[in-house]
């Protein structure tokens, strides 16, 4: 085992939607401690976030200049888990104090501000990685790689859906929860793009590594909250000839988060469901289907030790999967061979697409995308 990483928070309180996450991720393999942190701008919260989470009074800090000013020189990493329209002076103050950086998707807010960092990125040399965690399921890296061996032929279609009811399932005195005030009013981009359509560009990206040529959008309110986009639809057209379809959203009732990858080639096709994440489901040209799992002999790579931390028949989930892409993080850090951790240059490819596909809802037209 090696030594573990020192890492501190930026945000990411006890009362965040993902603070949590990223405390258990992070040191789940002993790849990273949490030393020290500002966990909130609530002073309250923030002292019992640190407390909670074992960090030293006096690296528990008010603001993040303090916390800049103190730590510089003793972390390894610093994730950076405040609201994403804050992230970009974050991001910059980090890497300009030297400091690598983890970044909750989606990086920034738009496309501009993505190449604000990564000038300020390149100017510093700084290392600067984003969580993308659903391709940290086994599986779907498995998917990768059996599309990277040409198992499925040509592709032709992809289409991956994530859709969630948060902003339209009811409590018992039949009100919709409200979201954190910066999600109750869209940008640049629909906050919807930035939490969810991220993750579904960057999962084509990942399992194909195409790239689009054009795109076509629809942006639609079905919820409760006005004037916030609530659910998109796209298609695109990739280089290679690809159509891909996706959608998500926070409006589809009966769905938590349905997050569904589906391709189509020449010689065959595979289905994966983030419910049901411990298989691929795959059929081939002569009408044969099957089912694999993780533990398969002849798996490419889900078979691998750091994939298998429980006997077979006891499934992981979401944690183990964004444990896995912290751990892909850690050997980048440590300058090992690391295949998965993603830069600011995917994050940022990524904005620019949904940047196009929201012009293209706006105008209703197809846009294309330049190289």
């Amino acid at each position: 085992m090696k030594k573990a990483l020192k890492i501190g928070f930026i945000g990411g309180g006890l009362n965040s939607a993902i603070g949590l996450t990223h405390s258990i991720a992070c040191q789940m393999d002993g790849h990273f401690k949490l030393t020290a942190g500002c966990f909130s701008r609530d002073e309250t919260q923030n002292h019992q976030t640190g407390q909670a989470w074992g960090v030293t009074p006096e690296r528990i800090y008010a603001h993040p200049s303090a916390f800049l000013a103190q730590e510089k020189g003793r972390l390894d990493a610093v994730a950076i888990l405040t609201p994403t329209p804050g992230h970009r002076d974050l991001i910059n103050a980090c890497l300009q104090a030297k400091l690598p950086v983890i970044s909750e998707k989606a990086m920034v807010d738009n496309y501009q501000s993505a190449l604000v960092v990564l000038a300020c990125q390149q100017h510093q040399r700084g290392k600067l990685f984003v969580t993308y965690n659903y391709s940290g399921y086994p599986m779907v890296r498995e998917l990768q790689k059996r599309v990277q061996r040409g198992d499925f032929g040509t592709l032709h279609q992809i289409m991956v859906e994530m859709p969630q009811e948060g902003f339209a399932r009811q409590n018992r005195e039949g009100q919709v929860a409200q979201p954190q005030s910066w999600r109750q009013h869209d940008g640049e981009l629909p906050t919807v793009s930035l939490d969810l359509g991220v993750h579904v560009h960057q999962l084509v990206d990942f399992i194909t590594g195409d790239s689009a040529a054009d795109v076509y959008a629809v942006h639609s309110t079905f919820a409760s909250i006005p004037e916030v986009v609530d659910t998109v639809h796209i298609i695109s057209r990739y280089r290679s000839g690809m159509i891909c379809n996706y959608w998500y959203g926070k409006a589809a009732l009966g769905y938590r988060n349905g997050l569904r990858i589906r391709i189509m080639g020449s010689k065959g096709s595979a289905e994966w469901l983030q419910m049901d994440p411990e298989f691929l489901h795959l059929s081939d040209v002569k009408g044969n289907r099957m089912i694999i799992d993780r533990t398969a002999t002849d798996n490419i790579i889900a078979g691998q030790a750091r994939y298998c931390r429980f006997k077979a028949g006891h499934p992981a989930g979401f944690i183990e999967a964004f444990a896995n892409y912290y751990a892909d993080i850690a050997a980048a850090l440590r300058e090992e061979e690391s295949e998965y951790a993603v830069d600011a240059q995917v994050a940022a490819t990524g904005l620019k697409f949904l940047e196009a596909a929201s012009l293209s809802a706006r105008t209703q037209q197809k846009i294309a995308l330049s190289r």
